[in-house]
């Protein structure tokens, strides 16, 4: 043959140069999980970015308006089938109640987003830090969706916020979600809670349902850069609601150590956790 082997490779290179790319992907993609963790991550926001156009569009009708949350949930429900994560809601009949309320999170990634649509209830809008309106599309959608902004550097404004969001509740009949940790804590625990959440509910005379997820250890970890889907489901369990009628500012610091107390035992019983370590 007038053609060595390297010749016939070289060949081809040239003719199937995307065939290759596509082939050294895949292969990449098999047996690299730090790369793996990149394109599923880059994937996610992506899809994000990219929803959250469609989310613009049906939203503009309507203006900002806490029914458009309905479409932001939509379009991140099938994210789950498509990473793999099996989510299981535990405790569904705790959220039946009609009533405003302030749910409380505790916060480990950023797949809460897209896992926390799984059991957001109608009329529920997350309370967000400032950052995420300037997150292009995502942060438009998220606006139209009514979610309510606060900058965590400017104390006072942020209570202005809160105090609106308190006398808003009942008169408008919606519901808030609350991340009481403020950041992301990827430790295997809880952080201390911040008090807003727990001042609003107290403000607004509204009970407090805690929702807790268990970790994310067993397919996802981002110091390991892991994200593999793991062969245990993943758990969100509602809490019974915790009543606030009577109480007062003075009240605030207990109720939240009660409530951070309860979420940390069940965030242990449902990891899988002993004494805050995996068996």
């Amino acid at each position: 043959s007038a053609f060595s082997p390297g010749w016939k490779m070289e060949l081809l290179l040239l003719h199937y140069p995307f065939t290759f790319l596509f082939i050294a992907f895949l292969v990449l993609y098999q047996v690299n999980p730090a790369f793996r963790y990149f394109c599923k991550m880059t994937f996610y926001k992506l899809w994000l970015f990219m929803l959250s156009i469609l989310v613009i569009v049906l939203s503009i009708p309507r203006g900002r308006n806490v029914e458009n949350m309905k479409y932001f949930r939509m379009s991140l429900l099938p994210l789950k089938y498509i990473f793999g994560i099996k989510i299981v809601v535990k405790g569904k009949e705790n959220l039946r109640t009609k009533k405003p309320f302030v749910l409380v999170l505790n916060h480990q990634t950023s797949l809460d987003i897209m896992v926390m649509m799984e059991m957001l209830p109608n009329r529920c809008v997350p309370i967000a830090k400032k950052e995420i309106l300037y997150m292009g599309t995502f942060g438009l959608a998220c606006w139209l969706s009514g979610l309510i902004f606060i900058d965590r550097k400017k104390r006072d404004e942020s209570i202005t916020t809160l105090t609106e969001v308190a006398h808003s509740l009942h008169k408008e009949n919606f519901r808030v979600l609350v991340f009481p940790e403020g950041t992301r804590n990827h430790g295997g625990s809880m952080l201390p809670f911040k008090r807003g959440a727990f001042q609003l509910a107290v403000k607004a005379q509204v009970p407090i349902i805690p929702v807790v997820i268990s970790s994310y250890q067993d397919f996802y970890n981002q110091k390991e850069k892991r994200f593999t889907p793991g062969k245990d489901d993943l758990v969100q369990r509602i809490l019974p609601e915790v009543d606030t009628v009577g109480l007062g500012p003075d009240d605030v610091p207990k109720l939240t150590e009660q409530v951070r107390d309860s979420m940390l035992t069940a965030y242990q019983g449902i990891s899988g956790m002993t004494n805050g370590t995996s068996h």
